[in-house]
């Protein structure tokens, strides 16, 4: 291990505005809206406010799922929420997420709009309101919401511990880069080995287990996150989870959910903004006209 000088925290912590590095001009210790901003509203039941990360994936990939299944009910207004710009501290957004994170959804099917926030809660709602991708009872349920929960609690270790000292941090730390990806190494691991016995994360069904933790471990093994961290990481050894990857990758409501609010990447993969199905037409004929291009 490289030579470190010592760190002593002090006997009370002080915020340097100046640190963090790339998302050092959003974090802040403290919450609530820095400025007044109305939050836009469609006409679909569902208005989504988000971003196409790994969390916001989720849940676009649940509503094509749903859509793709023949539940009408689950068209719905995706609106972008920049964070880099501080979207999710406008007072609209906060009244819908007091956490200031995407995805932050608001149902407006009933009498009174509800709010819904939290990736993994948003996924629990939508599968209950109908009847989808989550079984009913028993075992099988309970095994979903285990891997469900999992992730929850699984990713912050990917994306804010990994993710952050691998890609984005101002300097490379050794010790903390060591210690996060010992611990990815280690998820990849329990989700290998649950996946060499069971098709998908909850049996031998495709649940919102699986739509939550694909566009973090699926995205990973498939080299889609932190650039060359997929080769530091060895993500070929996982075959189980390769294989799932593939699988999930492959579905169509999949492929249109990951390019529903995206901002990078090929700008024929990027939909900032999604209120009707056939917003993907124009963005799969961009694909084409740029394939036929490139032959």
């Amino acid at each position: 291990m490289n030579d470190m000088q010592d760190y002593a925290p002090p006997d009370v912590w002080t915020w340097k505005q100046g640190s963090g590095g790339r998302f050092a001009s959003i974090n802040r210790p403290v919450a609530g809206a820095t400025h007044d901003k109305e939050l836009p509203v469609g006409r679909h039941p569902l208005q989504l406010y988000s971003l196409a990360t790994p969390n916001g994936v989720k849940v676009t990939v649940l509503l094509e799922e749903l859509l793709a299944a023949g539940h009408a009910g689950a068209e719905y207004d995706a609106w972008l929420i920049r964070i880099s710009d501080g979207d999710q501290f406008g007072s609209g957004f906060v009244a819908v997420n007091p956490n200031s994170k995407i995805p932050a959804l608001l149902d407006r099917s009933g009498p009174v709009p509800v709010r819904v926030f939290e990736s993994g809660a948003i996924l629990l709602h939508l599968a209950e309101t109908f009847g989808a991708f989550l079984p009913t009872s028993g075992a099988v349920r309970a095994e979903c919401l285990s891997w469900l929960f999992w992730q929850m609690g699984s990713a912050p270790y990917l994306g804010g511990g990994f993710g952050h000292f691998y890609a984005y941090a101002p300097s490379k730390i050794e010790y903390a880069i060591d210690r996060f990806a010992m611990e990815t190494k280690r998820q990849l691991d329990v989700l290998d080995r649950r996946l060499a016995e069971s098709e998908y994360l909850g049996g031998p069904d495709y649940t919102i287990a699986d739509i939550a933790v694909w566009p973090w471990y699926g995205n990973l093994v498939q080299g889609g996150l932190y650039g060359a961290s997929a080769t530091f990481l060895q993500v070929q050894d996982y075959t189980h989870v390769q294989r799932w990857a593939a699988q999930i990758g492959a579905r169509p409501a999949v492929q249109r959910g990951r390019m529903v609010n995206r901002v990078m990447g090929e700008p024929s993969s990027q939909l900032h903004e999604r209120h009707d199905s056939t917003d993907f037409a124009t963005k799969t004929q961009d694909k084409l006209v740029a394939e036929t291009k490139a032959d």
